[in-house]
């Protein structure tokens, strides 16, 4: 009996005892990238993608019977750093679907460089989707070898790619600092309106046919048309874009948005805010977060790198300046609307402070009513209304007097300066700078003594620190007002010339007969209107006119000019 209970266990274990194993084949996807960088560098095949998919197919190959297919996923020209490249994403979708059951590449860095990415696909994702990872350079597969993966070679390796792009970053980002502030223009593309000097591609030159375009653009914009109105006039007379106008002369032309042959508002504005076109160069207006986040951020103006005077300008500062003031005006215009309108962005209500807008009534009566009353509530503020003709005569008029006043001015201080003698020193000036100087001191012995009162404990630390920090900012406001001071009684001290640039803004319209937008652009800052329908008008220039006339005052005796100090 016993044999036979032996014959049969053996029976059993001869059916079990060894079991067959299916051998698993896999969906490879080869992974190839090469950066710029790499092509750069030129004399190293050894990353390039010949190279790279050479050795790729030769491991498929030789493990043939490991792989049902292999797909082949190239980025040629990308970085490292940037997970969005677009047949690594692919290749993640395959992953995320799949498609793909293991990943192949030639060295770690051409998977990534960014370590957190590199760490959260093998470590997390691929182990989660089933998906088998393999290095050939560092001899890493996360199937025949699971400890491979978790080997210190891993993540070094993968903080060392990591750290060779930071340094890169830094390098070039140190390079391209020192040639901005050196003057030298490291734009890819030379901006619409200049070519790059075939002798030095760091130096621009002036492109004759596409200056006279932005000209075009600012004195259309002066003249009150809007960014909209100025693009739809340019595409109505055919004029080409800036990128159809490069393609056309066969100029170097970025890629995006290359394929629009039409102006558009926004091209307008980039254009009327480049201080380029004044001589000067204006860069790292925009810049990449970081060498792992490729996002482009707009950078604050004080933190541009500005040279002056390092090619030809096509824009004077004065017409730069003053499109500059315009843009931060409020100068909407209706959907339809080609033109400013007279007085867009000039008109503030002199109760509420907020604009004064333009109305059109029955019979198309155009008035102007505060906009806080039209649009907010009718118990905030009043009407503050004025009629468009009412209001035009009257800043005409406005304009016309200050016009004399300086045709004024400029004859009495031609006589000032012709007289032997002249004064320069003024009271009010040298008051109010003796006036700050004793706040300063004071504020200063104020600022000395908190010390010992927290030593002596008569305040707390607290109250020492946010006092001290208090006093310091009073300090700084006030040797700000000395130094205005300071410059304000070194110009008197120099004496005025009657041909002072604030006395020849408005002489140059002794003759002005009709308010036109260009005048009100640069002569007029804002018009406060009544609710009675008074108006005054705040003219540019203020504290100019305000030293020119104290140098008058100085400088006459009841009306006449003064001989003698």
């Amino acid at each position: 009996m016993a044999r036979q209970k032996n014959r049969g266990y053996q029976e059993f274990s001869s059916l079990y005892s060894t079991p067959t194993r299916t051998v698993r084949r896999w969906n490879m996807g080869g992974y190839i990238r090469l950066s710029r960088e790499d092509l750069k560098r030129g004399s190293d095949d050894s990353n390039s993608v010949k190279n790279q998919r050479d050795l790729l197919r030769d491991f498929y190959q030789k493990h043939i019977d490991e792989f049902s297919d292999m797909t082949e996923y190239v980025d040629d020209g990308h970085t490292g750093t940037d997970a969005e490249r677009e047949s690594f994403q692919r290749l993640l979708a395959d992953v995320m679907s799949g498609r793909i059951t293991c990943v192949v590449v030639k060295d770690l860095s051409r998977f990534a460089r960014n370590y957190s990415d590199a760490g959260s696909l093998i470590d997390n994702l691929f182990v989660q989707m089933g998906v088998r990872f393999i290095s050939l350079a560092e001899n890493v597969d996360s199937y025949r070898d699971p400890d491979s993966v978790n080997n210190i070679i891993v993540p070094i390796t993968n903080v060392m790619n990591d750290n060779y792009c930071y340094q890169t970053s830094k390098k070039i980002r140190q390079v391209f600092d020192y040639k901005r502030r050196d003057g030298q223009y490291i734009g890819a593309f030379a901006p619409y309106g200049y070519v790059k000097d075939p002798k030095d591609k760091h130096r621009l030159i002036v492109d004759p046919d596409a200056a006279e375009v932005v000209k075009l653009i600012f004195t259309r914009f002066l003249q009150g048309g809007s960014k909209r109105a100025i693009a739809l006039y340019l595409n109505e007379h055919g004029v080409p874009s800036p990128a159809a106008y490069k393609q056309m002369k066969g100029l170097p032309v970025s890629t995006h948005g290359s394929d629009d042959p039409m102006w558009g508002g926004r091209m307008i504005h980039s254009i009327l805010t480049n201080p380029t076109y004044t001589g000067d160069l204006a860069q790292g207006r925009s810049r990449v977060k970081s060498y792992k986040v490729h996002q482009i951020e707009t950078v604050p103006r004080e933190e541009w790198v500005q040279v002056a005077g390092t090619h030809e300008a096509i824009i004077d500062y004065e017409t730069f300046d003053k499109v500059q003031g315009l843009l931060k005006r409020d100068t909407r215009t209706s959907p339809k609307g080609r033109e400013v309108h007279l007085f867009s962005g000039f008109l503030k209500c002199a109760d509420c402070g907020r604009a004064v807008t333009r109305c059109v009534g029955k019979n198309d009566n155009v008035y102007y009513a505060c906009s806080t009353y039209k649009n907010r509530s009718r118990t905030a503020c009043t009407m503050h209304s004025i009629k468009h003709n009412r209001l035009e005569a009257a800043v005409l008029f406005a304009v016309q007097q200050q016009v004399h006043l300086a045709v004024s001015y400029s004859e009495t201080i031609a006589r000032i300066n012709s007289a032997p003698v002249k004064k320069c020193q003024s009271r009010r000036v040298d008051d109010l700078i003796s006036a700050k100087e004793r706040e300063l001191a004071k504020i200063t012995r104020y600022k000395q003594s908190l010390y010992q009162d927290w030593k002596d404990g008569e305040i707390t630390q607290q109250d020492y620190r946010d006092m001290k920090a208090d006093y310091e900012r009073q300090i700084i406001a006030i040797n700000a007002v000395l130094e205005n001071l300071s410059a304000e009684r070194a110009e008197l001290a120099n004496g005025v010339n009657n041909e002072h640039p604030a006395l020849v803004a408005f002489m140059k319209h002794q003759n002005i007969d009709k308010l036109t937008r260009e005048i009100l652009v640069e002569l007029v800052d804002h018009i406060k209107v009544y609710e009675n329908g008074n108006i005054s008008v705040k003219f540019k220039f203020a504290d100019e006119l305000r030293r020119i006339v104290e140098y008058i005052e100085l400088n006459t005796d009841n009306g006449n000019t003064a001989k003698a100090v």
